[in-house]
């Protein structure tokens, strides 16, 4: 299987692109040439890990017979100092609500997803110290 990607240059430092029959338009801050006609690279970054590993859960969980009212995946990121700057750090926060959550089942879906479902982790996981917290309605667990 392979993917294959073309993004093509709009105008100033704005591209565009279509990834399954979406168009996604990048560009840069004002400071920099660009007119902020959409998102900056970089942070599609955390999108993607967050869109994956989130997915997986969701799949797993539904396996499990478990629906949480609500599922949120945020990603925390740091960048270094010097260019080229990159990613060094990515921490993932898995937040879930609702009543009678099993944090056996919670737990084995983030790790499932973490070591064996995500291929972006396992990418991401060579070069970015990558960690991760869930919480079940605010408490960490």
């Amino acid at each position: 299987m392979e993917d294959s990607i073309n993004v093509s240059w709009a105008e100033g430092m704005s591209f565009e692109t279509n990834i399954n029959g979406h168009k996604i338009i990048l560009d840069a801050d004002d400071s920099v040439g660009g007119t902020d006609k959409g998102p900056r690279p970089k942070p599609l970054m955390l999108v993607s890990l967050a869109g994956c590993t989130g997915m997986d859960v969701i799949s797993i969980l539904k396996k499990m017979n478990v629906k949480p009212d609500s599922f949120n995946v945020k990603v925390n990121a740091s960048l270094t100092e010097e260019h080229p700057k990159y990613y060094k750090k990515m921490h993932i926060i898995y937040e879930f609500s609702g009543d009678n959550l099993p944090v056996k089942k919670i737990k084995k879906a983030v790790s499932l997803s973490e070591e064996r479902y995500c291929g972006v982790s396992v990418v991401y996981k060579k070069a970015i110290q990558l960690s991760s917290e869930i919480k079940i309605n605010n408490e960490t667990i």
